[in-house]
């Protein structure tokens, strides 16, 4: 899949430090995982993960956390992944209430997205210690993984999550090496 292979040379950028260039490249990351959704099944969810996770990555957002706002409107409530997209648009949009319904949802799935519900939640309350803590937890499971969807060894949903933390002024500032400083 393009999206994946030119995500992991936007990643590979932010590690070496090039945020600049990163950046850009999310921006064609982001534009090429709208486009995979736009011709996929209708419970290609992770797809709208991807595209919001890039745009943010690239600076901006608020455009993609609308239209997966509307494109999810309709979408099942028992994904997992659907629900994931939806608390990151929600916490892109500064929709706190929204935010931390979707993740609450998250907090009862599977392993990874019960960490990172429990992060978008701290977020959306604005609870700094919680979402340390919580950050905290996801980025010593990336450090433990063998395996990354790009082939990159960074945490991308770390990234992403201290991103917008940043932008809360909220920022963990935890260090690792598979967090890239931003």
């Amino acid at each position: 899949m393009a999206a994946i292979e030119r995500e992991g040379e936007a990643q590979q950028r932010l590690i070496d430090g090039h945020l600049e260039a990163a950046q850009a490249e999310f921006r064609e990351v982001a534009d090429l995982y709208r486009q995979s959704w736009e011709a996929a099944h209708a419970r290609a969810y992770g797809r709208l993960v991807g595209m919001l996770k890039a745009s943010v990555l690239a600076g901006g957002g608020a455009a993609e956390a609308a239209y997966a706002r509307a494109a999810l409107a309709d979408a099942n409530q028992d994904s997992a992944t659907a629900n994931y997209a939806r608390a990151i648009a929600a916490l892109i949009a500064g929709d706190d209430a929204d935010a931390m319904a979707w993740a609450a949802f998250l907090e009862g799935a599977p392993d990874a997205f019960a960490r990172t519900g429990k992060a978008i939640s701290a977020l959306a309350a604005h609870d700094e210690a919680r979402y340390a803590a919580a950050l905290e937890v996801i980025v010593r499971d990336f450090e433990q993984r063998s395996q990354h969807l790009t082939g990159v060894v960074i945490a991308d949903t770390a990234v992403v999550l201290e991103t917008l933390a940043a932008r809360r002024e909220m920022a963990a500032g935890i260090e690792s090496p598979v967090l890239p400083a931003l």
